[in-house]
């Protein structure tokens, strides 16, 4: 080994006996940092979605996807719908889920336990059903205005249904409990003053409910679904279906905040059949994302990012960028939602990937505390390293000083001396300082030498 290699090695000695205490309270004052902010994630999250093939279900997939992208796994949970959700996560059983407004009342516990990521997209209540039923059902009843029956056999004339005031006495089917459905549809029957015992309500799921309406044993169903819903587009184009035009479909919006009024422009189904044959006015709420307030914030981000990807784009009933938003949420936005509504994506996120970014984002404050704690203690280590070298070289001054003062005229005692002095010699020779410091260590050896001659007179 040259010499030049063994003093580079020796002054790496030295630096790390002198700031290694500093870099251990470091690493100590990080490791409490990261145990107290949990910056990192879990790698597994539970979402709630909704029945097997239904809109809730395929907006499942798309975020499993999006997160498993950034190394985290999706465990979806099918329910029955909106109010099976909540029920999970008001229990704790999952982490997020889809819920539409106004398909249950909200607490003041919810209020302080759980979260909304924003408003995703807007879910029309869709009520379809038999024209031939509207001809026997709406011809027997009376004209709000005329106070007459509506009696008209002829196909262009069958009466349109367009008030949840011309329900009663129809066989109808509200979906089941778990969807959310049957409250919405007994708030809104209830502001329009309609007995619920005047109508005959069944809770059959969509399936069976669609081949029950089909076969004539229902005259008309109802649920809140996205338009891409394959049972919404297969009852649109359905001969002898019809979907209700809510005439009223603004006051609705007035009377109810979490409803939203809805245009089916004419032609979006089919422009080359022309269906609709004409506008068709509905309203409905807006699902939103709703989370746990201890789901973990990382979690939340990435879940918030994923629903920008996903319902950023234009649709049946919105704008493209519409959507997310927070203008009919019924619970407070989440810090991480509404720092991306207002800012987009974090910058470091924008360029790094999300585990990097995340870990800088969410320890940038515990370092920057950390390094005003170090920062004056750093100020001690120079003079700390300076000491710990000199101290290795002024240590021998004491036995030089020793053997100096013992100095006496007597031959063997001046022998025993020069002995002494010639073995403290020979081990200052063995000293090895950094390059920074010879200046120091050759002081001694030429104090060493004068007083060896001193002795030798």
């Amino acid at each position: 080994m040259t010499k030049t290699i063994r003093y580079t090695l020796v002054s790496i000695r030295d630096l790390l006996t002198s700031f290694g205490p500093f870099i251990l309270l470091g690493i100590v004052l990080l490791g409490i940092a990261y145990w107290w902010l949990n910056p990192n994630p879990p790698k597994t999250v539970t979402l709630a979605t909704g029945p097997a093939q239904s809109a809730y279900d395929e907006l499942g997939k798309k975020y499993v996807s999006y997160l498993k992208a950034n190394g985290i796994t999706v465990k979806t949970v099918q329910t029955e719908g909106s109010s099976a959700n909540l029920k999970l996560l008001r229990d704790g059983l999952v982490d997020v889920g889809f819920v539409q407004g106004g398909t249950n009342e909200l607490t003041e516990e919810d209020q302080g336990n759980l979260e909304t990521l924003g408003s995703l997209f807007l879910e029309p209540i869709w009520l379809f059903y038999r024209e031939d039923a509207a001809a026997r059902l709406l011809a027997a009843q009376p004209d709000a205005k005329s106070g007459k029956k509506i009696a008209s056999s002829t196909p262009a004339s069958i009466p349109s249904l367009s008030s949840l005031t011309q329900l009663p006495g129809w066989r109808l089917n509200v979906g089941t409990e778990g969807s959310g459905v049957p409250k919405l549809m007994t708030r809104l029957l209830e502001g329009n003053r309609v007995e619920i015992k005047d109508i005959k309500l069944s809770t059959l799921d969509q399936t069976p409910a669609a081949i029950a309406l089909l076969s004539g044993e229902l005259d008309a169903l109802v649920f809140v679904s996205a338009p891409e819903s394959l049972m919404v587009q297969m009852l649109l184009q359905t001969p002898g279906i019809k979907l209700m035009d809510l005439h009223q479909s603004e006051a609705y919006s007035r009377r109810f905040n979490f409803l939203s009024p809805a245009l089916l422009p004419r032609g979006v189904v089919d422009l080359a059949l022309d269906n609709p044959k004409q506008d068709i006015r509905l309203a409905g709420p807006t699902t939103s994302l709703i989370s746990r307030g201890t789901t973990h914030p990382a979690l939340l981000q990435l879940f918030t990012n994923a629903a920008h990807q996903i319902h950023s784009s234009g649709g049946w009933f919105a704008k493209s960028r519409q959507f997310p938003n927070a203008q009919r949420d019924e619970l407070p936005m989440a810090q991480e939602a509404e720092r991306y509504l207002k800012n987009g994506p974090p910058l470091l996120q924008r360029y790094l990937s999300f585990w990097v970014a995340n870990l800088i984002e969410r320890m940038w404050v515990a370092l920057s505390v950390i390094i005003v704690v170090l920062l004056p203690l750093s100020r001690i280590l120079p003079p700390l390293y300076t000491f710990r070298v000199r101290s290795r070289i002024f240590k021998w001054y004491a036995q030089l000083r020793s053997i100096e003062d013992r100095d006496s005229p007597d031959p063997q005692i001046r022998t025993q001396l020069v002995d002494e002095i010639n073995a403290l010699d020979g081990m200052v020779e063995k000293i090895k300082v950094p390059l920074s410091h010879a200046d120091e260590l050759y002081a001694l050896r030429s104090n060493i030498h004068l007083v060896r001659k001193k002795l030798m007179r």
